[in-house]
């Protein structure tokens, strides 16, 4: 089922190696800054899917070699699987279920990797009765303790927008019948065990249907059923294949715009909702799932995502089956969207000997041993090769560096509120075609020369190891956002062996930190904002003698467009096919009256441009986009409107224009 649905996305999708990957390298600056603060590695970061059309789900050589990757959650019963799997009976209909992987071989499975499961109750041909039963024999009969619940698994696949890959024997397929089933299944499965979590389907940010509004509906999948189901869940379920190997880049405005979703349609207290990613491969199988390069997109990706606060990632899948054959980086990719070999075989081309671990394993097991639970991811940049890092609570500081490049690289590496210790650090590597991790004491803490096609992890011990700092400022919070300002609010750091003096609150501007100000309270006026920019800003504690604090995790919002204008626009995204949008733009002129007119705005991400524009005379230079009138139509009174359309592309999530200028002064966004 997980093929065919990849297959078609793979035909629609262009297939190409990073740029880097394609020519000479040159010498890279890679800047570490430990002031700031991302997300923190949760204790279910790695993870996997098992499915039990796969015998050895339950392997003892199986989990220990996920125990060896650093595999912390295992996913169950497998893709679209969940949609037609009973659990009590062990039966799929319509599907292969493979003897030995049922749900408590699975569980032991789970337990000597040492991990922590998900399980999908199965929404599709399921009820809330049949998935509270599976909760009361897990926790209740069993005491397995699992607190990870989704509910169904592609469930927007059901034919409600056309494809219909996952089973729904639903006579009502549209996310508002889904999204009362949430709430059913919710209810049902707490009150057996009220310490579960529980996990909705959304659509993922700029892919089908995301966006896409079906007949009858009263808005996206995703916003019908967090309005509806918003109150009732504790995480939300995306996927994503992207189709190519250089999509990271992609990650924070992903993440970003699916918190958006969540903070306007799920309700009160959403911040609560976590985000888990329980399917994730690079799927491309030309440009490579079980050689190098598939192995450096999944490495950068992994640690994407979670820098961006995603609590979990999962690779798709353990066991998968070989696909098409190619050639890449010099080794043979079997197209297999495994991490281990399956050992199969296509026409006289066979996987080697079974479970023999594929490139992206490695990925896996070097992105686990760079970010443990309870590190904290802070920024990095790089002018060349990908750039990770986390701090560690010994002091210590951990960078990963993806070299997609076919040449070596050598790149020198500055710090930012850090103090590295002079010598050679410990060395992680993972080189084209090796079967393992090498470590070794190499270079210095400034400067390395990669391989070709690599992942290596730097981890650099601190100069000293300063003792009895303040802890960390808790999350703040942005109230009170204008054009200009927003009031952050903090909850206060424990003091360490020194009483606490001030905050000191940062912006974050790529990898550098920018101090906005500093106070004794823990709130502060940020101002000198632009209109309708992203921010991401965080907060460190210093103590009475100088010490400083690790940096609080981000808060990021958008600042809005002024209050008052001579002149409003209001954008409305009138359809939605998910690589494109009909928008309207109503402009309206609240002051002197206008001959002639000209509304100008910026197309946020590289990734957007324009297809084309009515009721005005459109052209696009750069990211820029201007629309002026019509010859026979420039002229605009005081309180008139116009509206114009436009059709907009993109190839990747969907961050809509919001500032717009008539005739140079800037409008009131509504």
């Amino acid at each position: 089922m997980r093929k065919a649905v990849l297959a078609a996305i793979l035909t629609l999708t262009s297939l190409t190696l990073p740029a880097a990957a394609q020519a000479s390298a040159a010498p890279a600056e890679v800047v570490v800054n430990a002031r700031a603060a991302l997300a923190t590695v949760s204790d279910t970061a790695i993870g996997t899917n098992h499915a039990i059309w796969d015998s050895q789900l339950g392997s003892d050589q199986t989990a220990d070699l996920l125990k060896a990757a650093g595999v912390k959650l295992l996913r169950y019963p497998g893709g679209s699987y969940s949609d037609i799997y009973h659990w009590a009976d062990h039966t799929a209909p319509g599907g292969y279920v493979a003897p030995d992987t049922d749900f408590d071989t699975f569980m032991r499975g789970v337990r000597r990797t040492g991990a922590q499961p998900m399980v999908t109750a199965n929404y599709g041909t399921g009820t809330p009765e049949e998935a509270a039963a599976w909760v009361r024999h897990a926790n209740v009969t069993k005491g397995y303790g699992v607190k990870l619940w989704e509910i169904g698994n592609e469930n927007y696949g059901n034919g409600h927008y056309g494809a219909a890959w996952e089973a729904d024997n639903h006579a009502d397929k549209s996310p508002a019948e889904y999204a009362r089933h949430v709430v059913a299944y919710a209810d049902a499965m707490k009150a057996v065990d009220p310490t579960i979590k529980i996990g909705a389907v959304l659509t993922t940010p700029a892919n089908w249907p995301d966006g896409v509004v079906g007949s009858g509906d009263a808005g996206t999948w995703n916003q019908v059923v967090l309005s509806t189901a918003g109150a009732k869940i504790d995480f939300v379920i995306l996927h994503w294949y992207p189709g190519a190997l250089d999509k990271a880049g992609q990650i924070p405005d992903l993440v970003q715009l699916t918190r958006e979703q969540i903070a306007r349609h799920a309700g009160p207290g959403s911040e609560r909702i976590g985000i888990a990613m329980t399917e994730f491969n690079t799927g491309s199988s030309s440009a490579g799932t079980t050689t190098q390069p598939g192995a450096l997109a999944a490495a950068d990706a992994y640690a994407s995502l979670l820098a961006n606060g995603v609590f979990t990632v999962d690779w798709w899948n353990v066991h998968n089956g070989i696909g098409p054959v190619t050639e890449v980086a010099g080794h043979t990719d079997y197209g297999d969207f495994g991490l281990l070999s399956s050992a199969g075989c296509s026409g006289d081309v066979c996987e080697p000997a079974f479970n023999t671990p594929f490139a992206p394993y490695y990925a896996l097991q070097m992105v686990g041993r760079f970010a443990r639970a309870g590190d904290q991811f802070v920024r990095a940049s790089s002018s060349g090769p990908a750039a990770h890092t986390v701090r560690r609570k010994d002091g210590s500081v951990a960078v990963m560096l993806v070299n997609a490049s076919s040449e070596p690289v050598p790149v020198t590496i500055d710090y930012s509120g850090f103090d590295p210790a002079s010598g050679a650090p410990t060395v992680l590597s993972h080189t084209n075609g090796a079967t393992s991790i090498t470590e070794s004491t190499s270079g210095s803490a400034t400067a390395q020369t990669l391989p070709p096609l690599s992942l290596t992890t730097l981890v650099v011990r601190p100069a000293a190891v300063p003792s009895g700092l303040p802890g960390a400022p808790g999350l703040p919070v942005a109230s009170a956002v204008t054009d200009g300002a927003a009031t952050l609010t903090w909850p206060a750091a424990a003091p360490g062996a020194r009483p606490i003096a001030k905050y000191e609150v940062y912006r974050q501007n790529g990898a550098i930190s920018e101090q906005y100000g500093e106070t004794t309270g823990t709130s502060l006026r940020v101002t000198n904002l632009r209109p309708g920019t992203r921010y991401t800003f965080n907060v460190l504690a210093r103590d009475t003698g100088g010490g400083q604090s690790w940096g609080s995790a981000p808060v990021t919002f958008t600042t809005v467009t002024p209050a008052s204008s001579s002149c409003s626009v209001k954008l409305t995204n009138q359809s939605d096919w998910g690589s494109g949008y009909v928008g309207a733009l109503e402009i309206t002129n609240t002051g002197a009256a206008m001959n002639g007119w000209s509304l100008v705005f910026g197309w946020p991400r590289t990734w957007q441009s324009l297809g084309s524009g009515w009721s005005g005379v459109w052209t696009q230079t750069g990211s820029e986009v201007k629309v002026v009138n019509e010859p026979s139509g420039g002229s605009l009174a005081t309180g008139a409107s116009v509206t114009v359309g436009y059709v907009g592309n993109y190839s990747g999530p969907n961050v809509l224009p919001s500032v717009f200028t008539l005739n140079g002064r800037v409008c009131t966004t509504r």
